[in-house]
């Protein structure tokens, strides 16, 4: 545990140094191997992260991205599949039946995108991520957790970020389409925590190349805590807490059979709502079990793919303590990416960050690099450590 600290501490004492003197290049944390090629093919990795100069700390850049970041123009074929238990899920596809790389569908390269908690395919950086993907001629689809991407509720369960049925369900759809298209998945805040615990959960099995997440919060009970903080709970806890029962509102006819709705409702943090519906729901004893359980953090070493995995110290989502450094160090396939400052989804740049960030560019340059160098990134993650 000592050890631990000590290597956070000398870690975050090197981003605030190189913050002082005007030098924000991203410390990655990685093997050899894994480094190597993504200097060589990822030249975001090396790049000097400058944020905007008038939205430094990490929660003005968490605000500022919801309501400035362009929203560019990504047209979606939806199709709603049917689950085990009698749901659906809903995935929004973009085919890029144009594309010039990759004309033939059966092998077009797909990318599934992950969106966060009550996330959709509408939201910014998913919209920016399909347009990065499609650029190189890949094919996009997102997958929306239940409930969320407008579809009706046919079961009363939504999601759980411990829980990766669903997404199971999802991969071996699209494998079974596309059985010789390459496939990674990308996923932002809750939509990582729900891929890296599905990396784990299935291990060789994954039926994934590779994988790329933003703004994971690796440790979920310290999450939770940090946006108990005052500020984040006015910032950011409550809004979130109320978008979740305005679904559960939208919901509200399938759900009442099983579960106290007015209850619910009632839910002011996120903890709340947890507490009351999620845990429930997912059979947890108790909302410590459930976040347990979600963490990352502890089942990082049963990743057997390359990942790559963005992070800012200052995001008030995920405290820079339960960032897993030491685990970074040993594994050979995990790469982890970490900023002085971005905030949670953030990582704008430039005066006027509307368009294409940082986070941006890494996830268009990880994407190609998987789909056109992908035998490289095996064998450096596996041979060179």
């Amino acid at each position: 545990t000592v050890h631990r600290k000590s290597m956070h501490v000398m870690l975050f004492v090197k981003l605030a140094h190189i913050n002082e003197h005007g030098c924000v290049t991203p410390i990655l944390v990685c093997s050899d191997g894994f480094r190597e090629f993504l200097e060589r093919c990822c030249p975001a990795v090396k790049e000097r992260y400058r944020p905007t100069p008038w939205c430094w700390g990490g929660r003005l850049q968490t605000l500022v991205r919801v309501v400035i970041k362009s929203s560019p123009q990504v047209t979606y074929r939806n199709e709603l599949i049917k689950t085990l238990d009698g749901g659906q899920i809903s995935l929004d596809w973009v085919d890029n039946s144009g594309s010039v790389h990759y004309p033939n569908s059966t092998t077009r390269p797909t990318v599934l995108i992950l969106p966060g908690l009550t996330g959709n395919s509408s939201q910014t950086y998913v919209l920016h991520a399909a347009s990065q993907a499609t650029r190189h001629g890949y094919r996009v689809v997102v997958f929306n957790n239940r409930g969320f991407g407008g579809e009706e509720l046919l079961t009363p369960v939504t999601f759980c970020a411990a829980n990766t049925s669903d997404l199971e369900h999802v991969v071996s759809h699209i494998k079974q389409q596309f059985p010789q298209a390459p496939l990674m998945a990308a996923g932002v805040s809750l939509g990582g925590i729900l891929l890296l615990n599905y990396l784990a959960r299935m291990g060789r099995k994954s039926g994934l190349l590779a994988a790329f997440t933003v703004s994971v919060s690796w440790n979920t009970v310290e999450s939770c805590a940090s946006l108990e903080k005052p500020l984040n709970k006015i910032l950011f806890n409550h809004h979130l807490a109320s978008n979740l029962c305005q679904t559960i509102t939208r919901h509200r006819k399938v759900l009442e059979p099983v579960i106290n709705v007015d209850y619910i409702l009632k839910s002011r943090t996120i903890r709340e709502f947890d507490e009351r519906y999620t845990s429930v729901m997912f059979g947890y004893k108790t909302c410590k079990d459930y976040y347990h359980d979600a963490s990352p953090f502890y089942k990082l070493p049963s990743t057997t793919i390359p990942v790559l995995c963005l992070n800012a110290a200052d995001d008030p989502f995920s405290p820079e303590h339960t960032i897993p450094v030491e685990s970074a160090r040993r594994l050979p396939n995990v790469a982890l990416v970490i900023t002085a400052h971005g905030g949670h989804v953030g990582f704008l740049e430039g005066f006027f960050p509307q368009g294409e960030s940082y986070m941006d560019r890494l996830f268009g340059q990880f994407v190609w690099a998987v789909f056109e160098h992908g035998k490289d990134l095996a064998e450096m993650c596996i041979t060179k450590n």
